[in-house]
This record gives C-alpha cells, sequence and structure tokens, in this order.
C-alpha cells in the first residue's frame, strides 16, 4: 500500500508541474517554467522510486485459516473487512451468489483493466448470469478450499514463464515451483459477531518465487492496488446487501 501511495502521490505533483509549466503560478512560489520543471521531476522521480521500491516477504506465524495453509508466504497483500447484520451461513451463501453487476464499480475498472478489448468470459469480463466465483473457478481460478460457512479460498498464476503448460490444480500452490511463478490466493473469511451478525474479510496475497518476477510484479500491483481495493470493498458491500435483503 504504501509503495502504491507513493506512486500515485509522484504522478500527482507530476502533472502539477506540467500545468504549471503551461501556466507558471507564483503564489506558490512556482513562479517560473524552470521551478515547474524541477516540481515535474519531483513527481517523476517519487513515482519511480514508487514503483521500483523493494518488496519484503511476509510470513504467516502460525496456520490458522486454509489462506495460511495455501498462502504461508507472500510479499504483496491487502486485506478489507466489513460486518454484516445476518448469520455466517446465509453470509457465505451470499458470498457464493454474488454476480459481477452487483459490484459497484466492477465492470467499469476490469473494462479498464483489459484496455477496453472483448475479451472471452473470465474474471475481466465475467458478464452477468453467473456468480462471479463460479466464473472464476471455470476459467482462471482453481478453489482451493470451501469450509462452509466460515472460509472460501481460490487461487491462480499470475506470471509463469513462457511456454508454462499443465491443469491448474491445488497441489500446484502446495509445490515448490522453479523460479519465474507469482502465484496468487484470496479468500473469504466469515465469524460469527456474538450478536447474530457476522463479520467478513476479504485477504488477498501474491508470492513472486523470484528475484525478478518480483520486481516485475511490484511494478503491476501498485498501479493497480487502488482499483482492487476499491473491487474487493465494493465487493463486500454487495455481499452485505445479498445477505440482508
Amino acid at each position: 500500500m504504501l509503495g502504491s501511495a507513493t506512486v500515485y502521490s509522484g504522478l500527482v505533483i507530476a502533472l502539477a508541474g506540467v500545468l504549471l509549466l503551461a501556466r507558471p503560478i507564483a503564489g506558490v512560489h512556482v513562479g517560473t517554467r524552470s521551478r515547474a520543471a524541477a516540481v515535474m521531476a519531483l513527481g517523476a522521480i517519487t513515482a519511480a522510486a514508487g514503483l521500483l521500491a523493494p518488496s519484503f516477504e511476509s510470513r504467516a506465524a502460525r496456520a490458522t485459516t486454509a489462506l495460511d495453509d495455501f498462502s504461508p508466504v507472500w510479499q504483496f497483500h491487502e486485506v478489507h473487512t466489513i460486518r454484516i447484520a445476518a448469520p455466517p451461513a446465509r453470509v457465505f451463501d451470499a458470498i457464493r451468489q454474488v454476480r459481477a453487476d452487483e459490484i459497484f464499480l466492477f465492470n467499469s475498472l476490469t473494462w479498464i483493466r483489459r484496455g477496453g478489448r472483448p475479451l472471452p468470459l473470465g474474471i475481466l469480463n465475467p458478464g452477468t448470469n453467473e456468480p462471479l466465483l463460479d466464473v472464476a473457478t471455470h476459467t482462471s481460478f482453481v478453489r482451493l478450499a470451501d469450509n462452509s460457512p466460515r472460509e472460501l479460498v481460490f487461487g491462480t498464476v499470475v506470471v509463469a514463464p513462457s511456454g508454462t503448460r499443465g491443469r491448474l490444480t491445488p497441489a500446484i500452490f502446495k509445490t515448490a515451483l522453479p523460479p519465474g511463478f507469482a502465484l496468487a490466493t484470496m479468500n473469504f473469511l466469515v465469524s460469527p459477531d456474538g450478536s447474530g451478525g457476522s463479520v467478513i474479510s476479504t485477504e488477498t496475497r501474491v508470492h513472486a518465487n523470484s528475484p525478478a518476477v518480483r520486481r516485475r510484479f511490484a511494478v503491476y500491483w501498485r498501479l493497480i492496488y487502488p482499483g482492487s481495493a476499491l473491487i474487493r470493498r465494493m465487493w463486500l458491500r454487495a455481499i452485505a446487501r445479498r445477505a440482508i435483503d
């Protein structure tokens, strides 16, 4: 998250420099084009520093969830939580049933992510007929765990060496792979809140197993993180609406 914040802060500063280059403003101590160019350069350097900053490894201290079993080590991570006034069984069913068109901005953000290109049915082009998790597991994701009504875990390969072939299976996530892979796992974890409702979280972890892949994926992650975080928050809200209705 810090790396992404640095990148976008730098981009905002660089954009301000571009605007000031076109029209310097003495009132903000940027009254010349040379100063505006310095602001633009500072923003570019800041953004580059965010993109190229090192990624540090984290490890689950002990396995308390199925996600910990399949992804005990990671370098990239996000987690979001919401409380829902519905029992865990109902929330768990809502997780399974939510469609992409119920998630605010999901289709818009995935359209941007794929550059407006038409793609086959998949997580970036999920349509509106099937639950989103069904689309995911029919295409690029595999179901790793289904512990109703507590936890669902899914995984996919986000980077693989050129020419890699084979069927994606849960066993891959517990196998020592050759360098060049990055595996992503995501869960939904539901717990009773003690008053008849539930607390639900969704966590995403990505493990890159070589320095080169780690550096390459870091650039991608820091650019897409704001949209990814927004999708996950809206996803939880869609689950809440379906569970409560």
